[in-house]
């Protein structure tokens, strides 16, 4: 099974790294100035070669692949010279046909309750990771309110004797009206984030807010929810306008909050742990460092049970044939293909294409083309096989590793994720990403030491130190399992310190607004 992860033997030549014998370009461990001799190989540098970025090792004549993970990451465009900077200027993007092999697998789940966390588990049989009560408007004409309410409580601080409940979260987004039927695709989509939300164990309670004359009605929810006592509906135009809203959801939360804060945590085995996998502000190393360590943890999870969830499908574009060689069934391979078909379709008439991605930090950070990023990022669903291909919050259907179809936006895939039912995030991040999503726990991973130490109050784990020769991918990847774990128990992560989570959630709009 061919997997990034284990591409990684990392040679290290004079502040080079090189990821594969057949590569013929190494990664830059800092800024190495011209005329510098690399060891290893006779040549010397040309250019002066940025932190993270690509230095070319044996002669590439023009039209001829650029080779990193032992894999085609773009064309050269003009003749390049060993010792030569090769990045932006010299390298473009090529559609190219890539060869993949697929062949039926048996997916067996292991569920050994042999490793454990302390989670809340539901009356219903879920089990959550933190305990939150959830403001969510339906629209964004009672966005406002949702955070009025939420404003008021904090004011009042009506939570101070209620230590079991982690806050109230006022989830609002800009959309939910003018998008036409409940039958079109930017409608299933709002319906299925918020349904997932809803739903979410970490919400001992929720409230959705309407307005009551929009688009998403607050009916295409009620009726899978009547007998649901976490659930409560409210229409500002039926309570009679802001005020009265405000003072009826703040007296049924002041209710509530005894119920909501009897809960106790107790050893849950991890097969209840559904992980998401996000990587933002990626840089040269992230496909070297934490990427793959995620995956070694996305591995062991999955071996015990859990579930990992990999997302933003134009962000594995150019390296789905590592993905489908890994598919249970033809069927998965099937909507594998049938999402890329989309999403290059989707780009076309919208004037785009596949490569606008990466972004000016990615470049800026080492990477240059789609290829390459999409190389990188498919490090974090390690090798285990995959199992499933997901709409954009559909919710897990099977154990093990999934995909779930998204735009490559961070929060917008996030948000997606946890609809799904992910219930602890590993976010990997080479440029210093500043993220949370409540009220599901984020955990950063730094790919490089220089950010980490940079933006240690922001960041959970270092993932450097596999770049530094300090430690193995697999040792990081023993450490984010086991910080998984502790996370998951309620332990604190840096974003929850620092007060993100508020303002991430960002369901996918896809189609007109009329």
């Amino acid at each position: 099974m061919v997997c990034l992860s284990y591409w990684l033997y990392n040679k290290f030549m004079n502040n080079l790294i090189v990821l594969n014998k057949n590569d013929n370009v190494g990664v830059s461990q800092f800024i190495i100035p011209e005329k510098t001799k690399i060891e290893g190989h006779e040549i010397n540098t040309i250019d002066i070669i940025p932190f993270g970025h690509k230095v070319c090792l044996k002669t590439i004549k023009k039209g001829e692949p650029i080779i990193k993970y032992n894999q085609i990451i773009g064309f050269a465009l003009d003749d390049i010279k060993p010792g030569q900077h090769v990045h932006s200027h010299n390298l473009e993007f090529k559609e190219f046909k890539r060869d993949f092999k697929f062949t039926d697998k048996k997916h067996i789940i292991d569920e050994k309750a042999d490793t454990f966390f302390n989670g809340i588990l539901r009356d219903n049989g879920q089990v959550a990771t933190r305990n939150y009560i959830g403001i969510l408007s339906t629209v964004n004409c009672s966005a406002t309110v949702t955070k009025m309410i939420v404003e008021k409580i904090k004011y009042l601080d009506i939570l101070k004797d209620y230590p079991n409940i982690d806050g109230v979260v006022p989830i609002t987004h800009s959309t939910g009206c003018g998008m036409g039927s409940d039958k079109s695709l930017g409608m299933q989509l709002l319906i299925r984030t918020i349904d997932g939300f809803k739903n979410h164990p970490n919400f001992s309670h929720i409230f959705i807010i309407g307005l009551g004359c929009e688009s998403c009605q607050i009916s295409f929810f009620e009726n899978s929810s009547k007998k649901n006592e976490k659930i409560h509906f409210l229409n500002i135009q039926d309570q009679g306008g802001t005020k009265k809203i405000i003072d009826k959801v703040l007296s049924e939360i002041k209710n509530l909050l005894n119920n909501s804060n009897k809960i106790f945590r107790s050893p849950q085995p991890v097969s209840n742990l559904n992980l998401a996998l996000q990587c933002g502000g990626s840089d040269g190393y992230s496909g070297i460092t934490a990427n793959p360590a995620l995956g070694v943890a996305a591995d062991i999870l999955i071996k015990k049970g859990g579930s990992a969830i990999l997302a933003e499908t134009p962000e594995i574009y150019g390296a789905e044939h590592l993905l489908i060689n890994r598919a249970v069934s033809k069927e998965v391979v099937n909507k594998l293909i049938e999402k890329l078909k989309w999403w290059k379709h989707y780009t076309s008439i919208n004037d785009r294409t596949m490569d606008n991605n990466p972004g000016p930090g990615n470049k800026l950070g080492g990477l240059t083309t789609i290829l390459e990023k999409s190389l990188g990022a498919v490090a974090k669903g390690g090798s285990s096989y995959l199992v499933d291909i997901l709409d954009y919050a559909e919710p897990i259907k099977t154990k093990g590793f999934n995909f779930m179809d998204s735009p490559g936006y961070d929060p917008v895939s996030v948000t997606g994720q946890v609809a799904s039912g992910a219930n602890v995030i590993c976010f990997t991040t080479g440029r210093g990403s500043c993220f949370g999503c409540k009220p599901v726990p984020s955990l950063k991973l730094s790919t490089n030491s220089a950010m980490f130490k940079r933006m240690s109050e922001d960041m959970d784990i270092n993932c450097g130190t596999i770049a530094e020769g300090k430690e193995k991918v697999e040792e990081v990847g023993q450490k984010i399992f086991e910080l998984v774990v502790n996370t998951a128990s309620g332990n604190k992560t840096k974003s929850e310190i620092n007060g993100y989570g508020d303002e991430e959630f960002n369901p996918w709009q896809v189609g007109a607004v009329m």
